[in-house]
C-alpha cells in the first residue's frame, strides 16, 4: 500500500522555524518528484515547493523563496521541508505529494499520491 505520512507541524511564533517530514512506505520515493502543498482556511490549496527524484532540482513559490528549503534523504525514503522566518500567512495545513514524474517540470500538476497533512500555525 502506497502511503505518505507528514509530521513536524505545530505552533510556532513569527520568525521561528519548523522542519516538516514526509515519509513514504510501499514505494521507493527516490524515483518520484515530491512536492509540498498547503491550504489555509478559506483558501485554495497551493503548491509550495518541489524536489526532483535525485534532489538536484528544486522549485519554490515566490512567497517562500529564501525562507523555505526542501531536501530529501532517499536512504530514509523521506523528504523534508525546512521552514524558516515563518510568518502568520504561512499558517496552513501542509501536504506532501508524489508524482509519477522524476522531474518537477516547473509545475504543481500531476501529483498522484498524497499524505494526510500536518498543521502549521504561526502565531504569537
Amino acid at each position: 500500500q502506497l502511503q505518505l505520512v507528514e509530521s513536524g507541524g505545530g505552533l510556532v511564533q513569527p520568525g521561528g522555524s519548523l522542519r516538516l517530514s514526509c515519509a513514504a512506505s510501499g514505494f521507493t520515493l527516490e524515483t518520484h518528484a515530491v512536492a509540498w502543498f498547503r491550504q489555509a482556511p478559506g483558501k485554495e490549496r497551493e503548491g509550495v515547493s518541489c524536489i526532483s527524484g535525485s534532489g538536484g532540482d528544486t522549485n519554490y513559490r515566490n512567497s517562500v523563496k529564501d525562507r523555505f528549503t526542501m531536501s530529501r534523504d532517499n536512504a530514509k525514503n523521506t523528504v523534508y521541508l525546512h521552514l524558516n522566518s515563518l510568518k502568520s500567512e504561512d499558517t496552513a495545513v501542509y501536504y506532501c505529494a508524489a508524482s509519477e514524474r522524476y522531474h518537477c517540470a516547473n509545475t504543481f500538476w500531476g501529483f498522484d499520491y498524497w499524505g494526510q497533512g500536518t498543521q502549521v500555525t504561526v502565531s504569537s
